[in-house]
């Protein structure tokens, strides 16, 4: 394993950071600080209790950033590191303190190939280790290609989770209920079927699914009032920010605002009653990867806003308003392939370069 460089911390801690040079908004110059360096293929950032931070690597490493040192967590289940697959995110529940346990969202080896899949483990004391990795919730197994594995989630306010899960590259398993591809699950946190999914009565369909017709939904976030959002990749354009509706049918690949690759049209065109429309789209198409959407601690005129990592163009968008729209799109050298971006505990905007290898950690 080659050597990593890890400045890490908090604002108030005894981290140790370097200054990098600031970016440009309409809220004024941001304070940019490198926090680690040598990342290989970041994913996903998650917030400690303690004041540390954990990280993500999709080659199946997790580290944890504490007092300006670098140390790795073992215990990590077996990971299907191929394509755009491994380990992915990481979700600190609100109970952490007192359960100590942690979900991970991953691709996992199957027969025919990879599914994504969900698993909890718990924090050692000395937090150097997981202990008791399980997993609770996996797709139906037989997807090839290492595509579109989704892969975010988020725990709703009642402590249930949300998972959202890509269409792994077939494209017509997205309206397929019988199949999880290309939806958004609800589950808890022990993997079973909570009441009041939407399809447990619907016969032939995954009791997980709560919404579907999604292609390939890398971002997820609560607003304020906690309504699940999520941002996904369309193909030549398209790209899309949905509010998830329960039970409800987004369109692909039926319905899209982008085209195939080669330039052919997608399914019926842009609209089809009983499917969805996106809250907002781009096109062209920005790869967007992860999204916040932000509390106003640090910066109250941005309370509601939506920030979204763009892997093509190098830049974060932030999007506001009703309805919603881009209004300002911040980018700099650190802004390269922006995979994740998280409001950190004290109101920072905290984001993974995977160009850089690098996270940052933004203040006014």
């Amino acid at each position: 394993m080659k050597r990593r460089s890890f400045l890490a911390g908090l604002g108030g801690s005894a981290f140790c950071a370097r200054a990098a040079a600031g970016l440009d908004s309409r809220a004024g110059t941001l304070n940019v600080t490198l926090m680690a360096e040598g990342l290989d293929a970041p994913w996903a950032i998650g917030f400690l209790p303690d004041g540390s931070v954990l990280l993500t690597e999709r080659d199946g490493r997790l580290s944890r950033l504490a007092d300006g040192e670098r140390s790795s967590v073992s215990g990590v289940g077996e990971v299907w590191a191929q394509g755009q697959g491994g380990l992915l995110d990481v979700l600190v529940p609100r109970d952490f303190a007192e359960s100590r346990r942690l979900f991970f969202s991953f691709a996992k080896p199957q027969q025919g190939g990879a599914g994504t899949a969900v698993a909890r483990a718990r924090l050692s004391s000395d937090a150097r280790s997981l202990e008791d990795w399980q997993t609770i919730f996996e797709m139906v197994p037989g997807s090839s290609g290492g595509r579109h594995f989704g892969s975010r989630l988020v725990e709703a306010p009642d402590g249930l989770l949300f998972v959202t899960v890509g269409e792994r590259g077939d494209r017509p398993s997205a309206q397929d209920l019988g199949r999880e591809n290309g939806s958004i699950l609800r589950i808890a946190k022990d993997g079973s079927v909570p009441p009041g999914n939407p399809f447990t009565k619907t016969t032939g369909a995954r009791p997980e699914i709560w919404s579907y017709g999604h292609r390939n939904p890398q971002g997820a976030a609560l607003d304020l009032g906690g309504q699940l959002w999520v941002v996904e990749h369309g193909a030549r354009g398209g790209d899309e920010i949905n509010r998830i509706r329960k039970g409800a049918n987004y369109g692909w690949p039926v319905i899209s605002y982008g085209t195939h690759y080669s330039g052919a049209r997608i399914g019926e065109g842009t609209h089809k009653q009983g499917m969805e429309q996106p809250a907002f789209y781009w096109d062209p198409s920005i790869a967007p990867s992860g999204m916040t959407i932000y509390s106003g601690k640090l910066w109250p005129e941005w309370r509601g806003h939506f920030f979204v990592g763009s892997l093509k163009f190098d830049m974060i968008s932030r999007l506001a308003g009703s309805p919603i729209k881009e209004v300002e799109r911040i980018s700099g050298s650190e802004t390269l392939r922006v995979r994740d971006i998280r409001e950190g505990p004290d109101g920072a905007l905290w984001f993974l370069s995977v160009g850089q290898g690098a996270l940052y950690r933004v203040t006014p």
